[in-house]
C-alpha cells in the first residue's frame, strides 16, 4: 500500500513538473499570422517603435502574446491576450536577467 501511494505521488510530482516546463515553453511567431485584433492591439500599443520579434506562450490555458519592440534603445515586450487585451509591458532586458538569475540557482 505504502509502495503504491508513494509511486502515485511520483508520478503526480513528474507529471506537474512537465507541465509547468511545457506551459512556460514560448515559440516565435509572425506578427502577420496573429488574430488581427491581437495585430491590432500590438500595432496601436507600439507606435512608432519597431517590432523585433513576437513570442506565443501559454499561460493557464490560454495564449498570450508578447511582442518585443525596441523602446527607446530597449527592449520592451508588450503583453496582449488571444481576445486582443492589453495586458501590460515589461522591460525585456529585466525578465532575461530574472529567468538567468532563477536557472543559476536551481
Amino acid at each position: 500500500m505504502k509502495t503504491t501511494k508513494l509511486l502515485i505521488a511520483a508520478l503526480v510530482g513528474v507529471g506537474l513538473a512537465f507541465g509547468v516546463t511545457a506551459e512556460a515553453k514560448e515559440v516565435r511567431v509572425q506578427l502577420e499570422a496573429l488574430p488581427h485584433t491581437v495585430q491590432h492591439t500590438i500595432k496601436k500599443q507600439a507606435g512608432t517603435d519597431k517590432v523585433l520579434r513576437v513570442m506565443r506562450e501559454s499561460e493557464n490555458g490560454k495564449d498570450v502574446y508578447e511582442a518585443i519592440v525596441n523602446r527607446n534603445g530597449k527592449e520592451t515586450a508588450i503583453q496582449v491576450d488571444d481576445t486582443g487585451h492589453f495586458l501590460g509591458t515589461k522591460d525585456e532586458a529585466a525578465m532575461h536577467s530574472e529567468k538567468t538569475t532563477k536557472t543559476k540557482k536551481q
